[in-house]
């Protein structure tokens, strides 16, 4: 209709500055592109690009002869028309349109639509709240009929929100059940109780420091999380098996095509792409969105302070350490951290390799960047990790993709390097690991580091716990009274020497005055007939035997004299395993009574 010359020479432009993007058009015409190009021109009734105008690329792209199948090669041509100066860049395709608000009262919606398009929020937890607040208004339906606006609120319907919050089971209140038909009438969890109830909170208290509503209470106060939810929050890092997750190392740096998803029987994304986007998510510890907002460059290499470059065939670039330069983020501003070389090596890769590609709008900035994972003018999703990278790692790895903990996700292996950090043979501290992963505070960094049990374990046997508590004392044995059979019938045959004698009760180790012997009946001073008699007796066997110490017991040993004269002081009434006191005993006041010269201190 316009001539072969007129419409190959529209293709051929188009496919010059799609295939400067990483477009893989072979020959000057892409069979995805091509028919879409095509269509195009023909609906708006000119071969020429000048008359693809931003209003004739709304018109096509809702005229009816337009394929639903064509939209997305449409949304590139308008960006390589763009690219031209001929039109404006086509609109950013938002699939998750929230439906209409249904069972609630039409006033209740209103002030949930108002609360949605007013609030700062991000669009994704402005959203979530959204979905949440319609429940609200679900409920006060099938409750409360009676009430259709926030301003009817007072402490009594806060109060009866907070008791049906913590009767939840899923799927109450709900507009759709499609996505929760396997856990349908199961109770929700204190998590998601404690959200729905900060969510209410918030969105009262927007309201009334908007004064759109008078102020009848203290949503703080009035819907407070419930110390039986609240006791059952905490840190709790899902961290991924060690096993498992050494199999998904090996798979990220040995990945190959055949792993990954194919189609038109080429790779979607290029090879040095994927391979780096695998190691990020395995090496970074970063978000699945910082991930996706990774810059051209983030890449830095330095020895002892001095930048050194990637590809540097110095002695010192052997030793030098890999720094990524992460942008703002969730919680704060833009900041760098040191990871392996392994992944620096496979981000310069990809650097190289990477088409040059127009910069793109940081939603979270507003700043227009070069993206480093874009490809064809368009970056990678931030959901591409969950739903590509990490079930084709899975498979490599030979293992599922759900473990015990739940989905494996990006956010996991976050947590995953986090513990590992913190357990490893030189961890890191709290403020080390807090500054690693980006955080603002450490109660933040506590939600991702978790003490293995190994690690405590370790820790507990390097703190000396046993040790410090417990002495050794030497014991004789009479191995004569044992076998003839004296000992049976009372007659001693332990004797615990004390340094100046032997204490013969059976249970030494209980005595309160072991550590300052009031030489009750049970003690044999060694100066004795009988302790002379005792020490000449040749079947004896002598052993070593434990004694549990408290804390002033063990003041006496550590600490001298001063803590040894205030044991004596509060044992001078307690009984002796003979019946008297010491007082009874008679012990001058200032005796210096030190049978732990006889201890041994060393394990038992």
């Amino acid at each position: 209709m316009f001539g072969k010359r007129d419409v190959d020479e529209a293709q051929q432009q188009i496919a010059q500055v799609l295939r400067g993007w990483g477009y893989q058009i072979e020959a000057g015409v892409d069979s995805r592109i091509s028919p879409v190009l095509c269509q195009a021109l023909l609906l708006n009734r000119s071969p020429i690009l000048e008359d693809l105008t931003t209003e004739a690329f709304d018109r096509i792209r809702q005229h009816p002869d337009l394929p639903d199948r064509y939209i997305g090669a449409l949304y590139g041509i308008q960006r390589a028309v763009a690219a031209l100066g001929h039109c404006s860049l086509p609109p950013t395709p938002y699939r998750g349109r929230m439906p209409e608000i249904e069972g609630t009262s039409c006033q209740w919606a209103e002030w949930v639509e108002r609360w949605h398009s007013t609030s700062t929020l991000s669009r994704k937890v402005r959203d979530n709240n959204r979905s949440l607040l319609s429940k609200i208004g679900r409920w006060l339906a099938a409750e409360h009929p009676e009430i259709t606006e926030p301003d009817q609120w007072t402490r009594q319907t806060c109060a009866a929100w907070v008791a049906a919050v913590d009767k939840l089971r899923v799927g109450d209140y709900a507009q759709r059940l499609a996505s929760h038909e396997k856990r349908t009438g199961q109770p929700v969890t204190p998590h998601t109780k404690s959200g729905y109830l900060t969510t209410t909170r918030a969105f009262f208290r927007d309201l009334q420091e908007w004064e759109w509503i008078p102020r009848r209470f203290d949503p703080v106060r009035a819907l407070a999380t419930p110390r039986t939810v609240q006791a059952m929050l905490g840190p709790d890092p899902r961290v991924i098996a060690d096993d498992i997750w050494a199999k998904l190392l090996w798979a990220g740096l040995n990945i190959a095509p055949e792993d990954l998803p194919t189609a038109l029987n080429s790779l979607r994304y290029p090879l040095e792409l994927l391979r780096a986007l695998s190691l990020t998510w395995l090496f970074s510890g970063l978000r699945s969105d910082e991930i996706a907002r990774l810059r051209v460059g983030c890449i830095r290499w330095q020895h002892d302070g001095f930048p050194i470059p990637g590809d540097s065939d110095e002695v010192l670039a052997r030793d030098a350490v890999c720094l990524l330069d992460v942008p703002t983020h969730k919680t704060g501003t833009a900041f760098t951290k040191p990871v392996d070389p392994l992944l620096g090596k496979a981000i310069e890769a990809w650097q190289d390799l990477r088409p040059q590609q127009p910069k793109m709008l940081d939603r979270k900035t507003g700043e227009h960047v070069d993206l480093l994972f874009a490809m064809r003018a368009r970056r990678v999703a931030k959901t591409y990790v969950n739903k590509t990278i990490i079930p084709a790692l899975c498979r490599k790895a030979g293992v599922p993709t759900v473990d015990v903990r739940g989905n494996i996700t990006s956010h996991r292996a976050r947590s995953t390097i986090a513990s590992q950090l913190y357990n490893a043979k030189e961890p890191m501290t709290l403020f080390e690991l807090q500054a690693w992963l980006g955080h603002r505070s450490p109660e933040s960094t506590q939600h991702y580091a978790k003490i293995t049990p190994n690690t405590l374990a370790r820790a507990y046997n390097d703190a000396g716990y046993f040790e410090r508590n417990v002495r050794t004392i030497e014991v004789l044995v009479d191995r004569d009274a044992v076998t003839s059979g004296a000992a049976a019938s009372g007659e001693p045959w332990q004797y615990y020497d004390l340094g100046h004698g032997f204490c013969t009760y059976t249970f030494f180790e209980q005595c309160p005055h072991r550590m300052a012997c009031a030489r009750c009946d049970f003690c044999t001073p060694k100066a004795s007939s009988k302790g002379q008699l005792l020490e000449a007796k040749d079947n004896l066997q002598r052993m070593l035997a434990s004694v549990p110490l408290n804390d002033e017991e063990r003041a006496a040993v550590d600490d001298g004299q001063a803590a040894l004269d205030q044991l004596l002081e509060r044992l001078v009434d307690v009984p002796t395993p003979a019946g008297a006191t010491p007082r009874q005993v008679g012990v001058p006041a200032t005796a210096t009574l030190l049978p732990i010269v006889a201890v041994n201190q060393g394990k038992g």
